[in-house]
């Protein structure tokens, strides 16, 4: 595998990337509370990361339901910003960002003020039906966004038939030929996924997937203790956004004793 760009990113080998899920920002059906509330929650949880031993941190706006497809508002993008900002000032972890739906110029205009490393794209090639509607590729506009904004440090790593969605337009492409398409068009790294939030990832595919690639490998759902040794030879790093969650539900505040469970495990499997 050709990790040269994740190793200017990552100091650790097989990193594991831990989420957190913004609370609900202004506007948004289930908005509680005030920005800088929000921000607080966010820089306790990130406190709560570094010093589990996670290797990076990414931050979604997953409360926002329903999601809006492409296009954020202002206020959406000024209070991730002042989160993202807030989060940044706490640790020197490399740190990442995804707007849902598919805001992917949003958070590229958001990591670069607020100096993060990466961000999460979804429908970077080819078009799927999303929760949201139809999600076109974005691919061609995004990285030119990237360079007219002079942001081409900011890494972009990219869903590959991503979760929470059907697939049928593209049933003749293969996992493998959208991976293909995804490096042609520059991706930064591919995203592998189970079908849904929790998931685990179809073990075959992503062993198919990381033999096929020249391009670093991510697995977006699915992480745990116990899964993490079927998938370790596979991947380049781990997201991790509902595991280490109480219950293991992605709403909930972290779980030290899972944080503790899964950064074990990465550990066991470097010796």
């Amino acid at each position: 595998m050709n990790t040269t760009k994740f190793k200017e990113l990552f100091n650790h080998e097989k990193s594991l990337i831990g989420m957190i899920h913004v609370q609900a920002l202004p506007g948004t059906p289930q908005c509680h509370l005030s920005v800088g509330e929000i921000a607080g929650q966010a820089v306790r949880e990130a406190r709560i990361l570094a010093e589990s031993g996670i290797q990076a941190i990414m931050l979604e706006n997953m409360h926002d339901i329903p999601y809006l497809n492409r296009i954020v508002g202002p206020e959406i993008i000024s209070a991730l910003t002042r989160v993202a900002h807030d989060v940044r000032e706490v640790t020197n972890l490399p740190l990442g960002l995804q707007i849902l739906a598919g805001a992917n110029q949003a958070a590229l205009a958001v990591a670069q003020a607020a100096e993060l490393q990466f961000i999460r794209a979804e429908g970077f090639v080819f078009g799927h039906m999303a929760d949201e509607g139809l999600l076109q590729s974005d691919a061609g506009e995004l990285l030119r966004f990237r360079k007219n904004i002079g942001a081409e440090q900011i890494k972009i790593f990219t869903d590959i038939k991503k979760k929470h969605s059907s697939h049928a337009l593209t049933a003749d492409v293969s996992l493998e030929d959208t991976v293909e398409a995804a490096e042609f068009f520059l991706s930064d790294g591919m995203i592998i996924t189970g079908s849904h939030t929790g998931k685990p990832v179809n073990q075959e595919e992503l062993k198919n997937v990381y033999a096929s690639t020249h391009s670093p490998v991510l697995v977006g759902s699915g992480v745990s203790p116990e899964g993490l040794a079927s998938i370790w030879e596979h991947a380049d790093a781990f997201i991790v956004g509902s595991y280490f969650k109480r219950e293991g539900d992605w709403k909930n505040e972290p779980d030290i004793e899972r944080l503790n469970a899964l950064v074990s495990a990465r550990v066991e499997l470097l010796k």
